[in-house]
């Protein structure tokens, strides 16, 4: 499975931060409130991470078969 480390969209701003550097993708499962959840990595670790639903953060599609 490949994640481009894409970074993610300021909500603020709209600036674009850590692209190259960091990968971000949201996830199915909600985190309560005006959050999301969603995956983070960087080339040794990743993480579960909370976020505003107003960033900017890829989505990773799934096909069904």
């Amino acid at each position: 499975v490949f994640f481009p480390a894409s970074g993610y969209r300021d909500s603020s701003n709209a600036s674009l931060y850590n692209v190259g550097s960091y990968g971000y993708a949201w996830s199915a499962s909600a985190g309560g409130g005006s959050y999301g959840r969603g995956l983070g990595f960087d080339s040794g670790s990743w993480y579960w991470y909370y976020y505003s639903r107003a960033y900017g953060c890829p989505v990773r599609a799934v096909a069904e078969e």
